[in-house]
């Protein structure tokens, strides 16, 4: 009995280190000046920390739409430039083909002939256009109705992940970004004041560009004194030593004209070389992309090919040699983290169609602390009023219920700081619903061994006999409880998800304090004292 009770002690006094050592970085991060924790607890403690979300912290929320008919367009005139090659492919040489800013491609074919193999082209290349009408051998083209719904579709799907790339980029902490409909996306920006920046930093329908590096008569040195020469211009790539962390820019003189665009760039990912595990970034190209990668990799071996978002050169790869199935990869001095980043530029880097804030709101840090005041209190309140009721109903039994239900707030707190969970107004309301909770785990195995007691069994059989008899009870209300949390949390937004994640943590926390904390006490005072009559 003594070794099963000091291995179980050991257990909560784990729990309750481990918990401390993930509230402490909060505490000094909020108690710093800076927000930054610095020397001896910065290596020793945790990263994560309780990340306030907007209602209580303060930050901008923006609602922008995305111009899903320009992506049609721009879809079209991809398509156009696709079915021209096709065409020719096809031995079809004399033919008009345009499209004039609309989802349409106005086609003109010469013979019947051409327009067999027309046919023959369009359904087995282009399973997502139809046509229109046909007027002789003048055809308009368009989308299909189920090829719209894809384009829409995976226009938006990409915008919300490049939105979501470049805030992760930026640093923001929990940002929430979600669909909204069809053609909306929410953002919430915790700890941002600025909107503008916000703005400028998401809805910049940025370019990924592929040029190539001049390495005629001027460097990049002298391009900067006397100006470049006609025809190329002096971008930078930013440089990070690996030992030190210095950052520098590096300049380096390319061609205005962009030998390809990122819009042929299917997949990016970041993976270890073969050999000596160097980081490197592959790339993978459409059908399209691969025969200009092909055609560009051809003429310019030996050349090298600058990879540039924002005018901001990410890597200049050498071209060794020809890369024929849209298949390549860069390698280069970065580390791995910086093989990710750049991954995630090449593959979200551009957004795929135009967006616009439609709804713009800036939430003020008074507001939330007023908030974390008031639910700081509510909270308090509740407590003191529970402690209360379980020690004058419950007596002595009722203390070791209140020690149980204390313990909450630690286990709790830091599961939240261990998950990196965001604190919102909702999630305080979880917090103060979790106390009324826990103790009700408590009410029902007292009235077990008070029942037992009136049973006429002693001490050590009522305590063993109440907590049997009350777990599959206590079991099964919070595991119905915690699977609507998980619906909230899997179907709701912002506040409600931040609820959701307080109200499971919280009933984890408070099945752990009332059947194996108070159980621990018990047989404690049982096994130290052995009383004769439980004060319950």
């Amino acid at each position: 009995m003594a070794k099963n009770l000091l291995w179980r002690g050991l257990i909560l006094v784990f729990v309750l280190v481990f918990s401390l050592s993930y509230i402490l970085p909060t505490v000094l991060t909020y108690l710093s000046t800076d927000g930054q924790i610095t020397g001896f607890w910065a290596r020793i403690l945790p990263k994560k920390t309780i990340n306030l979300g907007l209602d209580l912290k303060g930050g901008i929320y923006l609602v922008m739409e995305i111009d899903l008919e320009a992506a049609v367009n721009n879809n079209a005139r991809r398509t156009t430039d696709e079915m021209r090659r096709r065409l020719t492919e096809a031995k079809i040489t004399e033919f008009k083909l345009f499209n004039e800013q609309s989802p349409n491609i106005t086609l003109e074919l010469v013979n019947q002939e051409d327009l067999e193999k027309f046919r023959d082209t369009l359904s087995k290349q282009f399973p997502n256009l139809e046509i229109k009408s046909l007027d002789g051998l003048k055809l308009i083209i368009t989308f299909t109705s189920s090829g719209l719904d894809e384009i829409r579709d995976l226009t938006t799907r990409q915008a919300l992940e490049t939105i979501r790339n470049r805030v992760d980029m930026f640093g923001v902490a929990e940002p929430d970004i979600r669909p909204q409909g069809q053609d909306r996306i929410v953002i919430q920006l915790p700890g941002l004041s600025d909107p503008q920046q916000a703005i400028d930093m998401i809805g910049k329908t940025a370019i990924l560009e592929f040029k190539l590096v001049d390495n005629g008569s001027k460097s990049p040195q002298e391009a900067l004194r006397n100006g470049p020469p006609p025809g190329t211009e002096v971008l930078y790539e930013r440089r990070v030593d690996p030992i030190t962390g210095k950052e520098r820019q590096l300049p380096i003189l390319v061609r205005k004209q962009a030998l390809m665009t990122g819009d042929s760039l299917i997949d990016s990912r970041a993976v270890r070389g073969p050999q000596l595990g160097e980081p490197r970034v592959t790339m993978t190209f459409d059908s399209r992309g691969a025969r200009e990668f092909d055609e560009i990799t051809q003429r310019y071996i030996g050349r090298q090919l600058a990879i540039v978002l924002d005018n901001q050169v990410y890597s200049a790869p050498s071209i060794n040699t020809r890369i024929p199935d849209g298949e390549a990869y860069i390698e280069g001095s970065f580390t791995l983290e910086e093989a990710r980043v750049l991954a995630v530029v090449l593959r979200a880097g551009a957004l795929p169609a135009p967006v616009k804030v439609i709804e713009e709101r800036t939430v003020g840090p008074s507001l939330g602390q007023d908030s974390i005041g008031q639910g700081f209190k509510a909270g308090v309140s509740g407590l003191t009023l529970i402690l209360l009721f379980m020690l004058i109903y419950y007596r002595w039994s009722g203390l070791i219920a209140d020690i149980a239900l204390a313990l909450n707030f630690p286990i709790i707190l830091g599961a939240l700081a261990g998950f990196g969970a965001t604190l919102t107004l909702p999630g305080i309301f979880g917090l103060v619903l979790t106390l009324a909770m826990a103790v009700d785990a408590n009410v029902l195995i007292f009235e077990r061994i008070r029942e037992e007691i009136r049973a006429g069994k002693g001490p050590n059989g009522a305590v063993n006999g109440g907590f049997a008899r009350a777990f599959w009870t206590i079991f099964d209300a919070n595991l119905t409880t915690v699977l609507t949390a998980m619906v909230l949390y899997q179907f709701g937004s912002g506040p409600i998800r931040g609820f959701a994640v307080t109200l499971i943590i919280g009933i984890l926390s408070s099945m752990f304090t009332a059947i194996f904390v108070s159980r621990w006490i018990f047989d404690l005072v049982l096994y130290k004292i052995r009383v004769k009559r439980i004060s319950i």
